[in-house]
């Protein structure tokens, strides 16, 4: 197998992919194999600009896959930083294994809990009562 290196590789299918690649020479006809493939997709907001990331085959458990030369219409090494670091940034929260539970998550203040409907409660009318009494 060749050097490895990360490429933005424009199939013949239209799909664009993000990928570290190395290219196999197999008996004169090269082959492509990508590493962990993802589909980034820019969306722009009115909070800035994002970047949607994602597998490039979603319910594959496999790490490898190979296309062959004639599948491909073009192929850019990138050396971008931001670009690599999103995609080792994908792959490590993609390795964390899920945590067990009962599908409940318990609210946060970065969720906007701020308090319990009974401590909200009690609050209002603490200041109810101060107005009325004013």
């Amino acid at each position: 197998m060749g050097d490895e290196f990360y490429a933005i590789i424009k199939l013949t299918s239209g799909e664009e992919i993000f990928s570290l690649i190395s290219i196999d020479e197999n008996d004169g006809d090269p082959l492509i194999v990508m590493q962990n493939p993802i589909t980034m997709k820019i969306l722009h907001s009115h909070h800035g600009m994002h970047i949607k990331v994602k597998s490039w085959i979603e319910m594959s458990s496999d790490d490898f896959f190979i296309v062959k030369l004639d599948k491909i219409i073009t192929m850019t090494e990138t050396k971008d930083e931001k670009l690599i670091h999103v995609y080792h940034e994908y792959l490590n929260d993609e390795f964390i294994e899920p945590q067990q539970s009962s599908g409940k998550i318990k609210p946060s203040r970065s969720m906007g809990y701020i308090s319990s409907v009974e401590e909200a409660r009690k609050k209002l009318e603490d200041i109810f009562n101060n107005s009325i009494e004013s």
